[in-house]
């Protein structure tokens, strides 16, 4: 064959790969509500940049009728592009292909991509829609999940991961996406779930559907799997392109700043009327993090999961900024397992690519309760404190109100690290509320008193004005500053901008261990 002749070969074969073996499956994969791959990858990335590896690649596996089924891709497809002119990986599951399941030379393609990812120094995106392991080929597919997993761990801080199921996601391909730093996934189509409906009623008789067992709604308000949930796939790639805007390409890069229009002094008048003088009476966190962003702006992670705690990406004088706040719209902002757990995530997500960390304090303490204590306060809850005093990032705490008890300490208060600490003159930093401090210590006083009520008042007023005034702790040097509302945007930028070129190191060791 003539050169010309090879090139027209070489153009057929690349349809066949880019269109896939069958057409009626394309129509299928319509059916069910999703896009093909090559969709999915087309809005991911920048226009005209994906730049494909491995297209022609195909399986060498025989047995079960699979040496007469070798479609080109083997139902995945790698490569790398751009976002906003960012390089960025990517691999997606193409389940028109054996449903998407991973074989030897399907999981090697992974295994390139993310080699090349690690080396390149970029984020990797993963976007899953397959049937596990292909049961064909054994052990070998096995195999192939461990490979990746393994690259999952040691990019771990490296680079930035992202999952995105858009299809299922069982069985030992679950794990991948829960290695990762962020997942998405999409109502009606996705699910991840270690045993399917079968199995559970199999073992347990137990009837359960795919979706609730493991769908979208369940990963992103009951299990904490999942960060991020969208209706249809466009909103949700569009968000992983926003989120990859906020991030840096590695560990060894700061964010990218984002120029803004919004003056870094701008005062923030609304946030006296917003925070309500009564500790006990609640409001919106999320309404304080939009007057005191860039344009109000701030991308939520974990929304409907442990929402007693905001963890947010927002920019703050065109710097990326990790924001972790109590809310008090929810069980009064009050710290639990998940609560704890979220934010230790987050935290620790943070320091290992540079993100500086702003903690907005309104606390009143640990849930209390013997479900709470069974079920492992003390160790998990250690993990939030033992993410904060384990951050080098540049980290500043701002007091709204209530900061009561180990509660107080553990967020990110000046005793386990912070750089800077400022607090509204409406503060009250303390071992516990007055009236509880009260009852304990003046206990038997108040109880042989003529009036308990009246003896139990004096005390309570007694107690807030010698240790709950609003500036004990600024005398004591645990608070740097307290400050007029209106001003926490400037100072927050202020204080930002001197910190951001912190650096501080750990003791030398292999790693900590943490209370996983």
């Amino acid at each position: 064959m003539s050169l010309r002749d090879r090139l027209g070969e070489l153009a057929g074969i690349k349809r066949e790969s880019a269109d896939g073996p069958d057409p009626a499956a394309t129509e299928r994969q319509h059916a069910r509500g999703k896009l093909t791959v090559r969709e999915r990858i087309g809005l991911l990335l920048d226009k005209g940049s994906f730049t494909e590896v491995e297209g022609l690649r195909r399986h060498r596996a025989t047995g079960f009728g699979l040496e007469a089924k070798k479609p080109y891709g083997d139902g995945v497809v790698t490569g790398w592009g751009t976002v906003d002119g960012r390089q960025v990986f990517v691999y997606g599951h193409d389940f028109r292909v054996f449903g998407g399941a991973l074989g030897e030379a399907h999981a090697q393609k992974i295994h390139k991509i993310m080699d090349l990812a690690e080396a390149a120094g970029a984020p990797l995106v993963a976007l899953s829609d397959g049937a596990g392991a292909r049961i064909q080929e054994g052990v070998t597919a096995l195999a192939g999940y461990g490979g990746i997993f393994t690259r999952n761990v040691r990019m771990s801080g490296v680079i930035p991961q992202i999952s995105v199921i858009l299809g299922p996601c069982a069985g030992g391909a679950a794990y991948s996406p829960a290695l990762t730093d962020f997942v998405f996934m999409v109502r009606g189509t996705a699910q991840m779930y270690i045993t399917g409906p079968d199995v559970v009623h199999a073992v347990t008789g137990e009837q359960v559907g795919h979706d609730e067992l493991g769908g979208a709604d369940v990963h992103s308000a009951r299990s904490g799997v999942s960060a991020f949930v969208h209706d249809d796939e466009e909103s949700c790639l569009a968000d992983v392109r926003h989120l990859l805007s906020l991030l840096p390409a590695n560990n060894r890069e700061l964010p990218p700043e984002e120029p803004t229009d919004d003056p870094a002094d701008r005062s923030c008048d609304a946030l006296p009327d917003l925070v309500p003088d009564h500790p006990g009476q609640a409001y919106d966190m999320r309404r304080v993090v939009e007057e005191i962003t860039d344009e109000g702006d701030f991308f939520e992670l974990h929304e409907h999961w442990a929402p007693n705690l905001i963890t947010a990406l927002a920019r703050l004088g065109g710097q990326t900024v990790g924001i972790v706040a109590n809310q008090p719209q929810v069980q009064a902002g009050v710290l639990d397992i998940a609560a704890s757990e979220k934010g230790a995530r987050f935290v620790q997500f943070c320091d290992s690519f540079n993100i500086p960390l702003v903690t907005l304090v309104d606390v009143p303490g640990f849930l209390p309760g013997t479900g709470q204590e069974h079920d492992g306060i003390i160790r998990r809850g250690a993990k939030l404190l033992y993410a904060y005093c384990n951050a080098t990032v540049p980290r500043v705490q701002v007091i709204l109100r209530k900061a009561y008890g180990g509660a107080y300490i553990v967020m990110d208060s000046r005793s386990i690290g912070c750089d800077l600490s400022f607090a509204w003159p409406t503060n009250e930093i303390a071992v516990m509320g007055a009236e509880g401090a009260a009852n304990v210590v003046f206990r038997r006083e108040i109880a042989a008193a003529d009036d308990p009520e009246q003896a139990r008042a004096r005390r309570v007023a007694e107690y807030k004005e010698q240790l709950m005034h609003p500036y004990y702790a600024a005398e004591r040097g645990l608070v740097d500053d307290v400050i007029d509302p209106r001003r926490t945007r400037e100072v927050l930028v202020r204080s930002l901008r001197m910190l951001r070129a912190k650096h501080a190191h750990l003791p030398e060791r292999k790693h900590g261990n943490q209370p996983v």
